[in-house]
């Protein structure tokens, strides 16, 4: 234990991704507060690779780890308030958690963040968003920490966004955002969000570990109709499948290695290539080493 937030050592990264698999970080911090979190990273070694997740929902980490320390949002900085007519989020929060506080409110605009399987922080830096909404829509500003603890707001001018993109300067990751929401119908939001996850409990396999939408949609298109033409749904690679209920997914069976699982996302990339024509683009995000 540190002095304020909690520090573990050689932890399983399988504990802390959706598709529940990936090697050991060298040291996972659980931060107690944003002001603790400033802390900790004023105290690092320089040079130190720092990376942050949420929900890890978007992740794949590979079997031999990551070297480094790895900062955990979820359940840390979870704070979520009105300051006027703005509401304040921090990364932690999930996103599931801030459609239905903004909608439980008289809010409208941000139902379709209940169908985003992913914290603040990740919809943040990923631009996360689906049924026509995008999260950076909603952002007035945003609050990010850098590598030696320092808290930086950034307004959307600063930042390059795109479809499931968003690049920050330098070393610098996303602590909080201030949302601006226009006025809507309680009993309106709350409907369309019940409807909205009804729409993901027929449509995705949410009953198996998986990491959501793992290629981003090509303009015109969809990536699942491409890997399906493909025939690939239900293909797979030891207990990395893709999914026989949405084929841009790809579920762990039981005991999916992360390389089983990234041998599969080349697969489908590679196919779909060579009989589309169309070089996906991956949406979900890969890190640390791979095993001997």
């Amino acid at each position: 234990m540190t002095a304020c937030g909690k520090l573990l050592m050689h932890e399983p990264m399988r504990r802390y991704t959706s598709w529940r698999a990936g090697g050991m970080a060298d040291q996972l911090y659980l931060p107690a507060s944003l002001q603790d979190l400033q802390q900790f990273l004023k105290g690092l070694p320089h040079g130190e690779p720092v990376h942050f997740i949420g929900l890890g929902s978007n992740l794949l980490v590979r079997d031999g780890g990551i070297r480094g320390t790895v900062i955990l949002m979820h359940d840390c900085l979870n704070e979520l308030r009105f300051e006027g007519e703005i509401v304040y989020a921090e990364a932690g929060v999930t996103c599931a958690k801030l459609a239905k506080f903004t909608a439980r409110n008289g809010l409208g605009g941000a139902e379709f963040l209940a169908g985003v399987p992913g914290t603040v922080g990740g919809a943040l830096a990923m631009n996360a968003g689906c049924h026509g909404g995008e999260t950076w829509d909603l952002v007035k500003r945003a609050l990010t920490i850098d590598r030696h603890g320092h808290l930086h707001e950034r307004a959307q001018i600063e930042l390059e966004i795109g479809y499931r993109h968003v690049s920050l300067p330098g070393e610098e990751w996303f602590v909080a955002a201030w949302f601006h929401l226009a006025t809507g119908d309680v009993n309106a939001s709350e409907d369309r969000i019940k409807t909205l996850l009804a729409k993901r409990l027929a449509t995705q396999p949410i009953n198996l570990p998986n990491a959501g939408s793992v290629f981003r949609n090509p303009e015109g298109d969809h990536a699942a109709r491409l890997i399906e033409a493909c025939g690939l749904k239900g293909f797979s690679i030891g207990d990395a499948q893709v999914s026989e209920k949405h084929a841009n997914f790809i579920v762990n069976l039981g005991e999916a290695s992360a390389a089983e699982i990234e041998k599969l996302i080349v697969h489908v990339h590679h196919t779909v290539l060579q009989e589309q024509g169309v070089n996906l683009q991956r949406e979900v995000k890969i890190i640390g080493e791979n095993s001997d």
